[in-house]
């Protein structure tokens, strides 16, 4: 497997063990609609929360969150109304970030709650 999937896999894994350690519980992860991917789907007591993960090795570049563009967010707006529409939950959607960066000496994770709001 190509060494960056094996990055974006450890990433998702240890944001959706940080998200169970926080109480979250987790309904769906790799949910696709048509092209467009929500990489975990989690619901809190108030919310379904849709989690785009973005792993990095280092944050030379800028921290993972910022590689969030608006296409991107574009996407996962569009793949959340799905969701909501084929579940028929009536919980608010919240969109979040959990940025992780991995290194030999410590990974860090970032959770950015309300990372983005749907545009009308």
């Amino acid at each position: 497997m190509a060494e960056h999937l094996d990055l974006g896999e450890k990433g998702e894994l240890l944001a959706r063990d940080y998200l169970k350690k926080k109480g979250y519980q987790i309904l769906e992860t790799n949910w696709h609609f048509g092209k467009n991917e929500i990489d975990i789907i989690a619901e809190d007591e108030e919310y379904i929360v849709i989690v785009e993960v973005k792993t990095r090795s280092t944050s030379y570049y800028g921290e993972p969150q910022i590689f969030v563009n608006r296409q991107k967010q574009r996407f996962l707006i569009k793949a959340a109304n799905a969701y909501i529409k084929r579940t028929d939950s009536d919980k608010e959607v919240r969109f979040d970030i959990v940025a992780v960066t991995v290194s030999r000496e410590k990974n860090r994770i970032d959770h950015i709650d309300n990372a983005f709001y749907p545009m009308l």
